[in-house]
């Protein structure tokens, strides 16, 4: 179904080798089941700006480090436009379509790499993106938390909108409280 070759996203990457439906399990993610203390020991040595990585994280106890023991899912790159996405079933990782691929076209997921209080400023950069997708995020992190607006202004911002609602069902010939009744 898959096959491992050289990727113009980044190294090596996995590509389809025929038609893969939508829903589909293609492979599942395997490697040495570690804890992290264990990963941080393997690793103890690795430059903060190296971000080359197999290592994926199960749950608070469980990491999976796929270069040792990996298979083939470790080669999946990164894309902000993903054609697959992992999902974990009994603290196992699976790799899924989550729409139709191509033969020839290559496996990517999110990675959605998590951020910690005491990543280097330049963090972004170190794990920075190669997808090319339009609406790429420039980074395999997780997106930045977005910090949320004080009540008053998100109180504001509804009246707002229902407000234009109001004008926009007027302006197309229905009455302002007809429109207001359907959006409850």
């Amino acid at each position: 179904m898959i096959e491992v070759r050289n990727s113009s996203v980044h190294g090596s990457g996995v590509f389809a080798l025929r038609r893969i439906r939508k829903g589909t399990t293609i492979i599942e993610y395997q490697g040495d089941r570690v804890s992290h203390d264990e990963v941080d020991e393997r690793y103890a040595d690795k430059l903060e700006t190296d971000n080359h990585t197999f290592l994926f994280t199960v749950d608070s106890k469980i990491v999976i480090d796929a270069g040792r023991n990996g298979n083939d899912a470790r080669f999946i790159n990164h894309s902000c436009d993903p054609n697959c996405e992992s999902t974990i079933v009994k603290k196992r990782v699976y790799i899924e379509a989550i729409r139709t691929i191509q033969p020839g076209e290559e496996l990517c997921y999110d990675y959605a790499i998590g951020r910690d209080a005491d990543d280097p400023p330049n963090v972004d950069e170190i794990f920075a993106c190669r997808c090319g997708a339009s609406g790429c995020r420039g980074s395999m992190l997780e997106p930045r938390k977005v910090p949320r607006m004080k009540e008053k202004r998100v109180k504001r911002v509804k009246r707002v909108k229902r407000v234009k609602r109001r004008a926009a069902g007027a302006a197309k010939g229905r009455g302002a409280r007809g429109s207001r009744s359907r959006g409850r």
